[in-house]
């Protein structure tokens, strides 16, 4: 405008041609997005690419329950020889496996403790001895269980690890069988070289309804996304309303007055928006997932108020880092709550199973911490010891470090006098 108030005249409009010419213009942009395509290429096919090479010490029960006595000439029964190769064998390094009662065993299966088990029952000597007998009714067995709770991808890593150390052990014993009764006829020989029968069972069932145990995972994703993109609505939405950033909605372009206000208490505003308006968020995810969807859930009373604490904790994380680093904090807040997140979370891939790099992001990471949570109250009954009472835990502390963050740095900018107050005519 004028010193007369007039508008002043238009000047000759910028071409795209002529500004693609600029390369001041390519830089900024070409850096980031190559670094972020680079950055999130790594970050995300580093976690999943290889997850039995990167396979270790992945948690799996180990039930001896044979009562029958030593073989002639043996010290210990079968079961017990089984257990200790199994135990000292090739899986040793990418198992941990546990001995355990079967109560036990089942115990760690509902707490989410183990990816599986392997049973050995408690006629198991006898019921190969009695092989070479006439007293034979049935093939030995040993069971293999599996805990799809604990997703499918680690499931199935139990499950294989699990059936090939039964199979081992059968061809071990038939080693021995087949040796023993060179005398045998063809179809007898073929028996006893493989004299043992590995079944498969589940061993903490899921519901229809439960994504063959990825539900956990993405409804954890759904909580993780409500906070991070509500809190960024409301970071952009309440900056608009004050006068401090532009609104524009197709060709409709408008800047409201600003209000005086500092950056303290601007951020104050933005948190007390989080907190009321998660209670919508949640309770609308809630509302789509079970009420629509139909998916399996109990314990709907903690679900929602765990749902809406771990959404908020990261919708205030998100308001702190805003906050802190201002126009680039989206991109910070993006990689703290799910760049780093995803692949740490354990949720999909085992963390026994990615490199050494995820599984020391997992101890931290918000995902991780609220996965655990998640999976505990929908797949083990809510019990503490499932990871519930960690992720609790672990919300308060998230929460306490994004207040204190956020407004140590908002504090500090208002008393550098690092102001927002940029005058808006009315």
């Amino acid at each position: 405008m004028t010193a007369d108030g007039a508008h002043p005249e238009p000047g000759p409009q910028a071409r795209a041609a002529r500004l693609l010419r600029r390369p001041r213009l390519w830089g900024m942009p070409a850096i980031l997005s190559g670094l972020l395509a680079l950055l999130l290429s790594l970050l995300y096919m580093g976690g999943i690419v290889s997850p039995q090479s990167a396979l270790h010490n992945l948690p799996i029960a180990l039930v001896n329950s044979d009562t029958g006595k030593p073989l002639p000439g043996q010290k210990q029964n079968l079961g017990a020889q089984v257990t200790t190769a199994i135990t000292s064998g090739t899986s040793g390094d990418v198992a941990d496996w546990r001995l355990l009662t079967r109560a036990q065993a089942q115990d760690e299966l509902d707490s989410g403790k183990v990816y599986g088990a392997l049973l050995i029952p408690a006629n198991f000597t006898k019921s190969v001895a009695a092989l070479t007998t006439t007293k034979a009714t049935a093939r030995p067995t040993m069971t293999v269980l599996t805990n799809p709770a604990k997703g499918s991808l680690g499931s199935s890593l139990a499950t294989k690890i699990t059936t090939v150390a039964a199979q081992r052990t059968s061809q071990s014993i038939g080693k021995r069988l087949t040796a023993a009764d060179k005398k045998a006829k063809p179809a007898t020989k073929l028996l006893l070289a493989d004299p043992v029968q590995v079944v498969t069972e589940v061993g903490h069932p899921l519901g229809d309804h439960s994504g063959i145990g990825l539900s956990a995972f993405y409804y954890t994703l759904l909580l993780v996304l409500a906070g991070f993109m509500g809190g960024n609505v409301i970071s952009n939405g309440v900056d608009t309303a004050l006068g401090y950033a532009d609104n524009e909605i197709g060709p409709w372009h408008t800047r409201l007055p600003t209000v005086p206000v500092n950056r303290t208490q601007t951020l104050l505003l933005k948190m007390g928006m989080t907190a009321g308006i998660t209670v919508l968020s949640v309770s609308l995810t809630m509302l789509a997932c079970i009420g629509v969807l139909g998916m399996d859930a109990t314990h709907l009373p903690l679900l929602w108020v765990y749902s809406y604490c771990a959404t908020l904790a990261v919708g205030l994380g998100v308001q702190a880092i805003n906050a802190a680093f201002g126009g680039i904090g989206q991109l910070v807040s993006m990689f703290v709550f799910i760049v780093l997140g995803l692949p740490s979370s354990g949720a999909t891939v085992p963390l026994q199973a990615v490199p050494g790099f995820y599984r020391f992001l997992s101890h931290f990471e918000p995902m991780r911490q609220l996965s655990d949570g998640v999976r505990a109250i929908l797949y083990f009954d809510a019990r503490g010891d499932a990871g519930l009472t960690r992720a609790w835990i672990m919300i308060a502390i998230g929460a306490v470090i994004g207040l204190l963050f956020g407004f140590t740095m908002t504090v500090y900018y208002d008393r550098k006098g690092h102001k927002r107050f940029t005058p808006q005519p009315a």
